[in-house]
């Protein structure tokens, strides 16, 4: 196989660092296993950040992505250790993860999770005409 999950994650350098931007992906096939039944979990993850001096470089987020796929995670749990691992390697400005499992028994669960330099904050909206 050509490619293996990794728990590595890599980065560019931001290409407009003085700028705020938001960087915003979709992940819909997140995987990881029940820790109580070891059955799979699915999600769509919602990746949004406004980078300092790195991007994530997209292959090794999806093979770090692809990592959880045989590891036993509550869903809270598993949403604020990738946001966590993010947030530690990028050092973004901004960072927010949302997590969208699919029914499990009835129930979804969407665990959102937010990581926010200190003192940094959005510039206010603009409202066009």
């Amino acid at each position: 196989m050509p490619s293996q999950p990794t728990s590595a994650l890599e980065t560019f350098a931001n290409p407009r660092p003085e700028h705020d931007y938001t960087i915003r992906m979709r992940i819909p096939e997140f995987t990881c296993l029940c820790p109580k039944t070891g059955q799979p979990d699915f999600a769509t993850l919602q990746l949004e950040y406004v980078p300092d001096r790195a991007c994530v470089e997209l292959k090794s987020l999806k093979l770090y992505i692809w990592s959880f796929r045989d590891r036993g995670a509550f869903h809270e749990a598993v949403t604020n250790v990738i946001a966590d691992h993010l947030a530690g390697t990028l050092s973004p400005r901004f960072l927010r993860l949302e997590a969208r499992f699919k029914v499990r028994g009835g129930i979804y669960t969407r665990v959102i999770v937010e990581r926010r330099r200190p003192g940094w904050a959005p510039p206010p909206p603009v409202a066009l005409p």
